[in-house]
């Protein structure tokens, strides 16, 4: 029988499920990766589990998100990320070293390997042909303990790629042009895997581009063959051993195509406030661009930052703009050093950040009051880079240091000839002594435990019946962000979920937090694509903390769903749209949850309009989950 690459993969890793679309299947994990906004509670929720050590064949855990050591909490976190590391056989990242994403890439990603990662962009490693998978904390935890990773089987869409990229077109373009075709909503329950005669012409560092924006998609994962292009950068980072060809079989058949022509694509950008609002940028010409940003997991590797030093060297940018450059690792930050190209770029005005997330998640760099902000990062949601009306527009690096030089978006017809693209270098310099490695043996280290860590609270089953209010109603593509804002203040509480409760919808409704405490419970109404975004499974956590017993929704982004049932929350979907805007916020309901059968069909009572149908997706086990309390109650009682 003829496959395509993700069926191989899937082929190769299942242990229980048909590979049938929509089937639940379970999958055998090889690699998982955290980093410390999401992986402080991940640890903890193994710890629970009370295995001696990690059960898979590589685990590695980044700090990249929180690095501004603000007070204790930050610095309280890493130690306690470094010590239990060692005492499970879990390979460190200290701050500073890198962008999980950039490092994992370029240290530890293997073509045909399963990876799932405590981040949303863990599909990064799709550049070199794995099949990587962001998921919430708890389910990369109980990966770490060698339980299988549960999922639909995904559709798989064949995006093929014609021609080669031409002028400033870029990767970023690339993915910019599919999210406009299929908006961030339209991988949901899909792979896309990228196929044609046009792959052959992308590096694996313009690969990662891609497949790290089909988060963006709410694809549950993204991937390209492994072929000559992922055996040059393997060898280029010291890895050649690493090196399998993959690809899918010739006469492979696929759910879906989609035709991309390399060569008719031009830069573009997606609008505020949503990635797949995508715009040319001649289009935007004229517009006064306040801060340029470079970096992000996206797009801070040698070769983006070697066309921005090109661009920018021996120029000075517009004195009204700020540019702000993260290189993605300090490899990077080592091959430019290498061939001289920092100071091209602080010649021309640029600030050189820590190698680390920064201002893509809120953490320093945010744009002026109503400011426009030129971002090669991979989200633009209202209020994320920390100025709630700043308008954020997501472009490649190319296009930021363009618009940093002239401090507005012009039109790329007048920019003159691109920057050739860097290759690597053949003597790319290796910073793997940089990971701490655990030793053999960890039972004799102590875990750092600082004041801000608190165990994970306890959650009891899902009752008989809830009786409960519309405690909030929300509209479409609420995010994750929505649901818990990042930033500096608030990512240093993940590691309390009762301090971090307090900013649940902070953003959206100031009173929602004394509202359902007042209640002692609720239920959340929403739109469409509810829950899109990163992978933060606080965003579940902090609602359940404070009661939440059900999200009602239009529909639900995979991630985020999932993340509703580990936690023994109660996602369903109402059987007709129509029924939402007939229902109010404050609103009182019943659901008799013992009625509720896997993938069926159940009435919800509301006062003063009668039975509303609710659905839900649910299999078997899910709806075990749910009733159980949660996946981390479910575990400790099987294993009891």
């Amino acid at each position: 029988m003829s496959l395509n690459l993700t069926q191989k993969i899937i082929k190769d890793h299942l242990v229980a499920g048909e590979m049938t679309p929509g089937s639940e299947i379970a999958l055998r994990i090889d690699q998982t990766l955290t980093q410390d906004a999401t992986g402080t509670m991940a640890y903890l929720q193994f710890e629970a589990i009370g295995l001696p050590r990690v059960r898979t064949e590589l685990s590695v855990s980044y700090v990249d998100h929180n690095t501004l050591q603000m007070g204790f909490r930050n610095p309280d976190d890493h130690a306690y990320l470094r010590t239990v590391a060692a005492k499970y056989g879990i390979i460190f990242s200290p701050p500073g070293t890198g962008i999980c994403h950039q490092l994992h890439l370029e240290n530890f990603a293997k073509p045909g390997k399963t990876l799932v990662g405590s981040d949303s962009h863990t599909p990064t490693a799709g550049g070199v042909g794995a099949m990587a998978m962001g998921a919430g904390g708890l389910s990369v935890a109980l990966a770490m303990a060698g339980e299988a990773y549960v999922i639909a089987m995904p559709k798989v869409v064949k995006v093929n790629l014609t021609g080669r990229l031409t002028g400033w077109a870029t990767a970023k373009d690339v993915i910019l042009k599919l999210l406009g075709l299929l908006t961030v909503k339209g991988g949901v329950g899909k792979v896309i895997e990228y196929a044609g005669e046009g792959v052959a012409t992308l590096s694996v560092p313009e690969r990662a581009v891609i497949t790290n924006m089909g988060a963006e998609l709410g694809a549950t994962t993204s991937i390209f063959p492994s072929d000559a292009a992922t055996k040059a950068f393997l060898t280029a980072m010291g890895r050649p051993g690493d090196f399998t060809e993959l690809a899918a079989d010739p006469d492979a058949t696929y759910d879906e195509v989609v035709e991309i022509d390399l060569a008719t694509l031009v830069p573009m950008a997606a609008a505020p406030h949503m990635p797949d609002r995508a715009v040319t940028i001649a289009e935007l010409a004229g517009m006064k661009v306040d801060q340029s940003c470079i970096g992000s997991c996206t797009n801070s590797s040698f070769a983006d930052l070697m066309a921005v030093a090109d661009i920018l060297s021996g120029k000075r940018i517009d004195p009204a703009t700020d540019l702000l450059i993260a290189p993605g690792s300090k490899q990077v930050l080592k091959m430019l050093s290498a061939r001289g190209r920092i100071d091209a770029l602080l010649d021309a005005g640029a600030r050189l950040l820590e190698c680390a997330c920064g201002p893509c998640i809120g953490m320093g760099g945010s744009p002026v009051s109503g400011g426009v902000s030129a971002r090669t990062f991979n989200r633009n949601f209202e209020g994320r880079s920390g100025t709630q009306d700043a308008k954020v527009y997501l472009v490649s690096p190319q296009t930021a240091a363009m618009a940093a030089l002239n401090g507005a978006f012009t039109d790329p017809a007048g920019w003159g000839e691109a920057p050739a693209k860097a290759e690597l270098p053949a003597d790319a310099p290796s910073i793997r002594s940089l990971f701490l490695y655990p030793p053999a043996d960890g039972a004799d280290v102590d875990i750092q435990r600082g004041p801000n860590i608190a165990p994970l609270p306890p959650f009891t089953p899902l009752p008989a019946t809830i009786e409960a209010q519309v405690a909030l109603k929300v509209g479409d593509d609420i995010t994750t962000d929505h649901i818990l804002p990042a930033g500096a203040q608030i990512t240093a509480l993940r590691s309390n979920i009762p301090a971090i409760s307090e900013y649940i919808f902070s953003r959206v409704d100031a009173e929602f937090v004394p509202r359902i405490k007042k209640l002692g419970k609720g239920v959340i109404l929403g739109g469409e694509n509810y829950g899109q975004g990163s992978s933060r499974e606080h965003a579940a956590l902090g609602p359940r903390y404070l009661g939440v017993a059900a999200v009602v929704a239009k529909s639900l982004a995979r991630i985020h769903r999932a993340n509703l049932v580990n936690f023994g929350i109660l996602p369903l979907l109402l059987a007709d749209p129509a029924d939402y805007d007939r229902i109010p916020a404050g609103a009182s309901i019943r659901l008799e949850t013992g009625a509720i059968a896997p993938g069926g069909t159940t009435s919800m009572t509301v006062d003063g309009l009668g039975a509303i149908a609710v659905k839900n997706d649910l299999t078997a086990q899910e709806l075990e989950i749910i009733r159980a309390g949660g996946l981390l109650n479910r575990v400790r009682s099987a294993r009891a």
